[in-house]
């Protein structure tokens, strides 16, 4: 279930907003005020904020850039301002849509929806394997008892997804080779395989040194040693 934070002054904005999202399925948390809006933000993993501008103790637009610096959590404005200036402003605060009031809770939801289906088609591009869900379109990799989500270069990343495209399949130097790197008469080095296992094994592996994932096969090549399973 999606989780939204509502930050809205007006009771009877933030009641009808929170009911409406309430009964399209998603987990909402409201509050009227930057103080209280701060303190659930900071307390909960929020996967889209609704934000008026004019707040009883400050400006929202100070809160979206406060927001900034610790997530790139998904935000929509709320403002009775129509200006164009105004709306740069909310944009360059680090808004990603913006809703004019008065408006319609139609066209509230419909904006929601449209990002949450587009969200939930990326969830759906991950492959799991062991103790990873490595994530595709995002090129990140998260243990299953973590929090902390492992990025990689574009190199490690391609050789990362031709083992799991190919798993409980040994791949020989050369394949590996051809397959992550662009060979248009541009000579690449054999070892620059054995550096690029090494790396993923740091990141991936519990222990390196006796790896469970990327195994060796003296004299032909390398194995991804886990099934993979597409969600």
């Amino acid at each position: 279930m999606a989780s939204i934070l509502v930050l809205e002054d007006e009771d009877s904005v933030n009641r009808g907003i929170e009911f409406s999202l309430s009964r399209e399925g998603y987990e909402v948390s409201s509050a009227k005020c930057i103080q209280e809006g701060w303190e659930l933000f900071l307390a909960h993993p929020f996967e889209m904020i609704i934000c008026d501008i004019n707040l009883p103790d400050g400006n929202g637009l100070d809160f979206i850039r406060k927001v900034r610096e610790k997530s790139n959590v998904y935000i929509i404005c709320l403002t009775a301002l129509d200006q164009e200036f105004d709306q740069v402003m909310g944009y360059e605060a680090g808004a990603d849509d913006y809703v004019t009031k008065p408006f319609s809770l139609s066209v509230l939801l419909l904006k929601v929806n449209v990002f949450f289906k587009r969200t939930e088609k990326k969830r759906a591009e991950l492959l799991e394997s062991g103790e990873w869900s490595f994530f595709i379109d995002e090129m990140t990799a998260k243990r299953r008892d973590s929090e902390e989500n492992i990025e990689f270069t574009k190199n490690e990343w391609k050789m990362l997804k031709l083992f799991l495209d190919n798993p409980k399949q040994i791949l020989s130097k050369n394949q590996i080779l051809q397959g992550i790197f662009d060979l248009d008469g541009e000579f690449v080095d054999e070892n620059t395989v054995a550096v690029n296992i090494r790396r993923l094994r740091e990141k991936i592996e519990e222990n390196p040194g006796k790896p469970e994932y990327i195994r060796n096969v003296r004299g032909l090549g390398y194995i991804w040693n886990k099934e993979c399973i597409k969600r």
